[in-house]
């Protein structure tokens, strides 16, 4: 239905909670590509398709339960879906997360403003799943260490301990990219 580009995101809730399948595609079409990258923040390229699937079925099943408070609300309550189920993902491989003997100091945060926001996402996707989790609940959902400890079933202790290794990964990965690639550090 070609109108349906057109209409805004109550009438679409509306005709989804209506099960109306064109609806529902045209809901999956408009947040597909955004959702991707937020689950992508958590889970690896494998499990990202399941991540997907699985919120896709809640987001259908649960959207009676939505409650629209304007502009951008339904978005944020489908990332909250997305990241929920990235995070049930993730719960058995952060509790077995190793803890590695070595110390990773963090002298200070590299300038990253020379470094593709695309090569970021990589570093970031290539931390452990505990730390890549930890690091992303704190960064971009704004979350405390007594939240994401709650969230991951973990300690907070080991929340910020997760949070300071995941930093000192980025640091390293960020120095030595600059130094591959001959950026100055200007």
């Amino acid at each position: 239905m070609p109108h349906l580009k057109n209409i805004d995101e109550t009438q679409i809730v509306e005709l989804v909670q209506r099960r109306d399948s064109a609806a529902m595609r045209e809901l999956y079409d408009r947040h597909i590509r955004y959702l991707t990258a937020v689950g992508g923040r958590y889970v690896d390229d494998d499990t990202l398709r399941d991540v997907l699937q699985e919120s896709f079925v809640r987001i259908f099943t649960s959207i009676s339960s939505f409650e629209y408070r304007g502009a951008g609300s339904l978005r944020a309550w489908m990332t909250r879906i997305v990241v929920n189920v990235a995070l049930d993902h993730l719960r058995g491989a952060i509790a077995t997360l190793p803890i590695e003997s070595l110390t990773l100091p963090i002298e200070e945060e590299p300038d990253v403003g020379q470094i593709p926001i695309e090569v970021i996402h990589r570093m970031i996707r290539e931390l452990p799943p505990g730390y890549r989790a930890v690091f992303n609940l704190y960064v971009f959902e704004q979350r405390s260490h007594r939240e994401i400890a709650s969230l991951l079933g973990i300690g907070e202790s080991s929340s910020a301990s997760q949070l300071h290794r995941a930093k000192a990964i980025l640091a390293r990965k960020i120095n030595e990219y600059k130094t591959n690639n001959r950026l100055t550090y200007e």
